[in-house]
């Protein structure tokens, strides 16, 4: 029996990299896994590369309409929540002196208003004693340049599940962060090799990380295994966030 036998999931931007990663393995650990993506040929070819116990839903995490729809099918599907991974998320370089309202706004909506509104929506259906973690990342504490509305972005997800845990404990469900290190998926490809060069040089064992090595620190969050971890923002990255 795997160790979410009977569980729903909800996973945000779960196209590729992290949250795909993610999707097949909670899938092979027993749970029935609800995915999105914003482009139609990619969420289908997604649910095609999981193969079963799959449903996804075309839509933007910084939409409330399409969350509305995205819990709406939950809701018809299955009537219940267990887990969430709220995934979606972006960043884009721009020095101080750079950063434009649309910048700013294109990054806190996805990033803060959507994963507020994921969590927010999605508890009319969660099932007390569920799990709910959030992606963070390391530049939430890191003062990478160019990254500056990105990290304050993620340092607000970082405040919001230490709110919520107290207010959700009543419930018994945990929150927590998932804060990846440098992890190599195409999310990285618009930011240029230099960039990707830089950021392998601050990770201590020289290399970036791989989706699976996110996708089974989830499994950990999602599971009864880490039944008294809340509240935390745990670091996967290879040791970068410690030096």
């Amino acid at each position: 029996m795997g160790k979410l036998e009977g569980k729903v999931a909800v996973i945000t931007a779960a196209t590729s990299g992290m949250a795909l990663a993610t999707a097949k393995l909670f899938v092979k650990e027993g749970a029935y896994v609800f995915i999105t993506g914003r482009r139609k040929d990619k969420l289908d070819e997604a649910v095609k590369i999981i193969g079963k116990n799959v449903t996804g839903v075309q839509g933007d995490a910084s939409s409330l309409a399409d969350l509305d729809r995205l819990y709406d099918t939950v809701k018809r599907e299955k009537g219940k929540i267990d887990i969430l991974f709220a995934s979606a998320g972006q960043g884009e370089l721009a020095k101080l002196e750079e950063v434009t309202q649309e910048h700013f706004d294109k990054t806190f909506d996805l990033n803060v208003r959507g994963t507020l509104f994921t969590v927010q929506k999605a508890l009319p259906l969660f099932n007390d004693n569920g799990s709910i973690f959030l992606n963070g990342s390391i530049a939430s504490i890191k003062g990478f340049p160019a990254f500056g509305v990105y990290s304050a972005s993620k340092a607000a997800v970082r405040s919001f599940a230490r709110t919520w845990l107290v207010e959700l404990k009543e419930r018994r469900i945990r929150v927590n962060v998932l804060s990846p290190g440098t992890i190599d998926t195409p999310i990285l490809d618009p930011l240029g090799p230099d960039a990707k060069e830089f950021f392998k040089s601050q990770i201590p064992r020289g290399e970036m990380g791989r989706p699976e090595e996110i996708a089974t620190v989830a499994l950990f969050l999602a599971s009864s295994d880490s039944s008294f971890v809340n509240g935390i923002e745990l670091f996967v990255d290879g040791g970068t966030a410690q030096i």
